[in-house]
C-alpha cells in the first residue's frame, strides 16, 4: 500500500484556472515565469467584471504538464491587487488579459460537474472542486468519489480534502484503502501524512509531479477495518505505517480469522505477512473463541 502519488493526485487541480492558450500567473505575482495553460471550452469562456470571476463554459478542459482537469465548468475567482502591488500594469481588455495582467490575483478554483483530475497514472472523480489558493487547500465533494494511483484505490462518502502546507490528505464518510494485492483499511475518517518530495526537473518547472511525496502515515478514526490475505481486524481507531506494512489498533480490538475470534483493547497486524497480534491493555487481558480443528485461513 504505497499510495505514493496520492498527494499528486489530490492537489492536480491547483495547476489550472480558466484563460486562454497563454502563460498564466496563477499567484498574481509579477515577473513569474509560470507554465503556460492551455484551455478549451464548447461554450466559450465568460469574463464577469462585476462579481470578479472568469468561467470556462461547457465540456471545460484545462491543461498544464502533465496535469488535465475536465469538468462542465471551470470558474477562477480573482481580485485586484492594490496599485503598488499591480505596477504599471494596463487595464485589461478581455477575459484572457484579466488573468494574466500583474494587476490581479487568483485567489480560488472551481470545478463544477463531472470533474475528472488526471496525469498519466493518477486520476481522482467528484462533482464539485474547489482550490483555495490563500490558504492551498482542495477540497473534492460529491457521488463516487474516487483516487486511483497505480498501487491503490481511494473512496469516500463526503469528501476528499489535501492540505499542501501540511502535505495532508483527508477522506471523510466511509473512507477506504485498497490495494491491488486486496489488502485495505477502511474508517470513518482516514488522514494520510506525506514525506516531502525530492525535487525534479518537472517539479521545479512548475509541474505537479514531485509535489508530494510517498506516504508515511495513515491515521484511521472511527470503525477502523483492516483486511489482511487471512484475517480482519477492527477497532475504533488505528495507525498505519505504508512503508513498514504494519498497523497498530486500539479501542474494542477484535481479530477474527475464519470461525475464531480475539478481543483485547491493543493490536498490531502485519499487513506483508497477515498476522494479527493480539495484545492486552495495562491491567486486562485478552479473550477469545476458539473453534477446535478450525485451520487458520491464509
Amino acid at each position: 500500500m504505497k499510495l505514493r502519488s496520492l498527494g499528486a493526485a489530490l492537489i492536480l487541480i491547483a495547476a489550472a484556472a480558466p484563460a486562454g492558450a497563454q502563460p498564466l500567473n496563477l499567484g498574481g505575482t509579477p515577473g513569474s515565469t509560470p507554465q503556460p495553460i492551455q484551455i478549451t471550452a464548447s461554450q466559450g469562456i465568460q469574463w464577469q467584471q462585476e462579481n470578479q470571476v472568469v468561467i470556462a463554459m461547457g465540456n471545460a478542459k484545462a491543461v498544464r504538464g502533465a496535469v488535465t482537469v475536465t469538468a462542465d465548468q471551470l470558474i477562477a475567482h480573482y481580485r485586484k491587487n492594490t496599485p503598488a502591488a499591480a505596477g504599471a500594469a494596463q487595464a485589461p481588455g478581455s477575459a484572457t488579459d484579466i488573468l494574466n495582467q500583474g494587476n490581479t490575483s487568483l485567489y480560488e478554483i472551481e470545478a463544477v460537474g463531472h470533474v475528472h483530475i488526471y496525469t498519466a497514472t493518477d486520476n481522482a472523480w467528484g462533482d464539485h472542486a474547489v482550490y483555495s489558493m490563500d490558504g492551498a487547500v482542495l477540497v473534492l465533494t460529491g457521488k463516487h468519489l474516487k483516487l486511483t494511483t497505480p498501487d491503490d484505490t481511494i473512496t469516500a462518502r463526503d469528501s476528499v480534502e489535501y492540505y499542501a502546507a501540511k502535505r495532508q490528505a483527508v477522506a471523510r464518510g466511509n473512507a477506504l484503502i485498497v490495494t491491488n494485492d486486496g489488502r485495505s483499511v477502511a474508517a470513518d475518517t482516514l488522514i494520510g501524512d506525506l514525506a516531502p518530495a525530492a525535487a525534479t526537473p518537472a517539479a521545479a518547472g512548475g509541474g505537479i509531479a514531485g509535489q508530494a511525496g510517498q506516504l508515511q502515515k495513515v491515521e484511521a478514526i472511527g470503525h477502523v477495518v483492516i483486511h489482511t490475505t487471512g484475517d480482519t481486524a477492527t477497532g475504533d481507531t488505528g495507525v498505519y505505517l505504508p512503508q513498514q506494512g504494519r498497523a497498530r489498533l486500539g479501542g474494542d480490538v477484535h481479530i477474527i480469522q475464519g470461525p475464531n475470534e480475539m478481543s483485547g483493547s491493543d493490536a498490531l497486524v502485519n499487513m506483508k505477512t497477515g498476522i494479527a497480534t493480539l495484545l492486552a491493555g495495562p491491567g486486562g487481558q485478552v479473550a477469545g473463541t476458539i473453534i477446535p480443528g478450525s485451520a487458520p485461513q491464509k
